[in-house]
């Protein structure tokens, strides 16, 4: 099966920010999505939200459905820190370098979570790019994010909303009054609002699940009710950090000892893994899961994933951050770790592939003239 590359630079979640701030006037940046030009701006990211689950439910969603809008590729690995980081900075992950859930510390021997983040990493040194609300405040735009309460001083926030200011907002009444608030501040506003029970839901339940169905009709609900409190001078933007699927077959590294051989540190997530090798064992550890995995997913050395153009541009410093090998399921697959990653491996919907079921994101668009 061919490798796909995100449409970095053309159709990407990364380049959706800098369209946006190009749409309000801020220098220095692009509008290659083609935005309309307003003063005002409001992106709603709602976790897990695929492109193609929108469509295949269409009846639990009518109002999101009814909103003209196109795909966008979420960047690789699909997953919450990486797109996270594209959506923050307006930079591919090459750029950021939160390659994944979970990824290696250079030279220290051990993984950084990126969700969780570890107190002794500094997000300022680890993701040092500026934000795209730095940017815009800069210009004069009033920047803000809406989101839970117990987000706020997190490592990932650090790293990627700095330059926001912090809204809190801990149910969808309050998400909905927080982003009304800061979208009508100045003259020209920037407000992004995160959503991310869909996520969890699919997560416990699966993508496939009623409950996941039932929580998509309140997502809908939610996107109405942000319509609604815009400013006619504002425009709302709908999208997501990744799609979801539902694996039915696990390959447990913890039960196939072959497949531990030589690996120091088993990195990403089932649908997306970084394996960082013990010195001079790259080669075996290729060989051995590229025979393992054959048919069911790209596997491929670290030279050659960035090579391809998975990351976007990497630089030479944040290029160890990428597994010796990198292996992605494009099959109907999980590689689980049930005794290292108990939780992670008990997961019923997953994500983190080049599939289009967990690659492409919408990008939907309201104004007062829609």
């Amino acid at each position: 099966m061919s490798l796909p590359v995100p449409a970095y630079g053309r159709r990407s979640l990364a380049d959706l920010t800098p369209s946006v701030l190009a749409a309000l006037g801020v220098p220095g940046h692009t509008n290659v999505l083609g935005l309309p030009a307003l003063p005002r701006a409001c992106v709603l990211l709602v976790d897990g939200l695929g492109w193609e689950l929108l469509r295949a439910h269409a009846g639990e969603a009518p109002f999101l459905s009814s909103l003209a809008g196109h795909e966008l590729t979420a960047g690789f690995p699909s997953t919450t820190a990486t797109s996270l980081g594209s959506f923050g900075t307006g930079r591919a992950p090459g750029g950021h370098g939160l390659f994944g859930y979970q990824v290696a510390i250079p030279g220290e021997g051990r993984l950084l979570n990126c969700l969780r983040w570890d107190d002794d990493v500094d997000p300022l040194a680890w993701q040092p790019s500026a934000t795209v609300y730095e940017r815009a405040a800069a210009a004069g735009v009033a920047a803000a994010h809406v989101s839970t309460r117990a987000f706020e001083h997190s490592g990932l926030t650090r790293a990627v909303y700095r330059g926001a200011r912090y809204v809190p907002a801990d149910a969808l009444g309050p998400l909905v009054a927080g982003a009304e608030q800061a979208v009508r501040q100045g003259e020209r506003s920037f407000v992004t609002v995160y959503h991310s029970e869909l996520d969890a839901t699919g997560h416990i339940h699966g993508s496939r699940s009623p409950a996941w169905r039932h929580h998509l009709s309140f997502v809908d609900l939610l996107v109405r009710r942000l319509a609604e409190a815009m400013p006619p001078d504002a425009a709302l933007y709908v999208t997501a950090d990744h799609g979801m699927t539902d694996p039915a077959t696990r390959v447990d590294v913890d039960a196939e000892p072959a497949l531990r051989e030589g690996v120091a540190l088993l990195g990403g997530e089932p649908r997306a893994r970084h394996l960082y090798a013990r010195d001079g064992a790259a080669p075996d550890v290729l060989a051995v899961w590229r025979e393992r995995l054959e048919g069911t997913a790209w596997v491929m050395t670290r030279d050659e994933a960035i090579t391809a153009g998975l990351f976007g541009p990497v630089s030479a410093t944040m290029a160890a951050r990428v597994g010796d090998v990198v292996a992605v399921p494009y099959a109907d697959l999980a590689i689980v770790a049930t005794q290292a990653e108990p939780l992670e491996s008990s997961l019923v919907g997953m994500h983190g592939s080049l599939v289009p079921a967990e690659q492409l994101v919408p990008l939907l668009t309201f104004t007062a003239e829609s």
